[in-house]
C-alpha cells in the first residue's frame, strides 16, 4: 500500500474528503509535497505557524531542550526552566491582572480549564457563549460552541449554557448575578471574521464587572500578532479576567494556556487539591519552542507590519465574483455566492500551489491567513494568484 492508502485506512478521518496532500517538508511560508511541488501556506496551519515553518531558532530550541530532557513528571510539580521562563515572558507582555499561566496541551483544553476556573471562583454554573463561536471540540468546549449542527449529535452536553448573538444588546441583557462567565472570541474566527464593535465589547466588560461574572477572551486564533497587535483585546481597551491562548503559543508544537490572576488561579490549589491537572501540559519542548517563536515574532517586528499587509489584501483582492472581503489584520475572509463557488476557487488555489480552506460556520468564505513573516512582495504574489484562481471560474 502507498502512504495515501495507509492514511485513509489507519489514520482516523474527520471528513469524507480530506485534502490528502503528502507533505514532506516545510520552510518559511512554503510546504513541499512528495513530488517536490511548493505550496504557499495561506492558513499558517490554522494560525499555528505565525512565524512560518522550521524557523532555525525554533528548531534549535527544540533540539537543545529534547537533548536536555523531555517529559519528567506531571505538570506543576517540578521546576522546569522552559515553563518558568516562557510563563514569565508571557506575563511581562500581558496586563498585570493576567500574571498566572496554566499551560495545557491545546486550545480546547484551555477552554475546559477556564470554564472550571470560572465556576470555582464565582460559585456559579451558568455560562454565556455566542452563536457562531468556536472554542474547541471536547465535550465542555463543544457545549459552548455556537452551532447546533455540530453540537446536536453529542448531547447531552453541559447544562446551564446560554447562546446569544454576538454584538447585541440582548447578549448584554442576558448576563446576571447567576452568570459564572461569558466566553467570547475577540474576533469570531469561524464565522468568517466577525469583529466586535468597540462600544459593545466595552459594555460587555462593564456588565461582567457589575454582575460579578468573569469575562473570558478566546485569542487562540487571534493572538500573537495576527490582528495587528500582540493581543487583539489591546485594540479595544478591554482586559479579560481569563485569557485563552493556543495555536501559535507553541511555535509549531502542541501547547495551550489559560491565564488569569494569581488570586483566581490559586483557587485550584485547594478544595479540592489538584483542582485542575494535566500530564503533558506545558511540555518542556513545547514551551522552549513557543518561547523561541515569540522571540522571533517580537525581534522581527512582524506584528508592526500587519496593518500595511492588510491594506494590500484590501486593495488587491477585488473581483466581481468576490461579494465581500472581511479582514482582521493579516487574516481575511473572501466571500463568494455559495460553498460550491468557494470550493472551486479553493481547489484551483491548491492546484496553483496555495493551501487554503473555508471557515467552519461560513462555508462560502475562503480563509487567507499566511504567516506573519510573509513579505509585501509575497503578499502581492498571493493576491495575483488568488485573483487568477477566481478568474478561472
Amino acid at each position: 500500500m502507498n502512504n495515501r492508502q495507509l492514511f485513509l485506512r489507519h489514520v482516523a478521518q474527520t471528513s469524507p474528503a480530506p485534502i490528502a496532500l503528502e507533505m514532506v517538508r516545510a520552510e518559511g511560508i512554503y510546504q513541499y509535497d512528495a513530488a517536490g511541488k511548493a505550496y504557499i501556506d495561506l492558513i499558517s496551519g490554522f494560525s499555528v505557524c505565525n512565524i512560518g515553518h522550521s524557523h532555525p531558532k525554533v528548531v534549535k530550541a527544540v533540539q537543545e531542550q529534547a537533548a536536555a530532557y523531555m517529559h519528567l513528571i506531571v505538570y506543576g510539580e517540578f521546576i522546569e526552566t522552559p515553563q518558568v521562563h516562557y510563563a514569565k515572558m508571557l506575563a511581562d507582555l500581558l496586563p498585570a491582572s493576567l500574571s498566572s499561566i496554566y499551560f495545557v496541551n491545546s486550545g480546547a483544553e484551555a477552554t475546559e480549564g477556564a470554564m472550571k476556573l470560572a465556576k470555582r471562583v464565582t460559585g456559579r454554573s451558568q455560562i454565556i457563549a455566542f452563536n457562531n463561536a468556536y472554542h474547541g471540540s471536547t465535550q465542555g468546549a463543544l457545549s459552548v460552541m455556537g452551532s447546533e449542527y455540530w453540537r446536536n449529535a453529542f448531547r447531552p452536553l453541559l447544562p446551564g449554557v446560554l447562546h446569544e448573538n454576538y454584538n447585541t444588546q440582548e447578549a448584554l441583557d442576558a448576563i446576571t448575578a447567576e452568570t459564572a462567565c461569558v466566553i467570547a472570541e475577540t474576533v469570531q474566527a469561524e464565522s468568517g471574521l466577525n469583529k466586535p464593535n468597540e462600544a459593545w465589547l466595552q459594555a460587555l466588560r462593564c456588565k461582567c464587572t457589575e454582575t460579578g461574572a468573569l469575562l473570558i477572551f478566546d485569542e487562540i486564533q487571534a493572538g500573537f500578532g495576527r490582528t495587528g497587535s500582540l493581543w487583539a483585546f489591546e485594540q479595544y481597551g478591554v482586559v479579560p479576567d481569563i485569557l485563552l491562548l493556543g495555536k501559535a503559543l507553541g511555535g509549531g508544537m502542541p501547547l495551550g494556556a489559560f491565564i488569569s490572576s494569581k488570586e483566581f488561579m490559586d483557587q485550584l490549589i485547594q478544595d479540592p487539591v489538584l483542582g485542575h491537572i494535566t500530564t503533558f501540559g506545558g511540555h518542556p519542548v513545547s514551551c522552549a519552542a513557543g518561547k523561541a517563536a515569540l522571540e522571533v515574532l517580537l525581534d522581527g517586528n512582524f506584528t508592526g507590519e500587519v496593518q500595511a499587509k492588510e491594506k494590500i489584501l484590501q486593495e488587491r483582492l477585488q473581483h466581481p465574483a468576490i461579494l465581500q472581503l472581511r479582514t482582521a489584520g493579516l487574516w481575511a475572509a473572501v466571500e463568494f455566492d455559495s460553498f460550491e463557488t468557494n470550493h472551486k476557487v479553493i481547489k484551483r488555489c491548491i492546484e496553483m500551489g496555495m493551501v487554503t480552506d473555508w471557515f467552519l460556520f461560513n462555508a462560502s468564505s475562503m480563509r487567507i491567513a499566511p504567516p506573519l513573516i510573509t513579505t509585501t512582495e509575497q503578499i502581492h504574489e498571493i493576491c495575483d494568484r488568488v485573483i487568477a484562481a477566481v478568474s478561472d471560474l
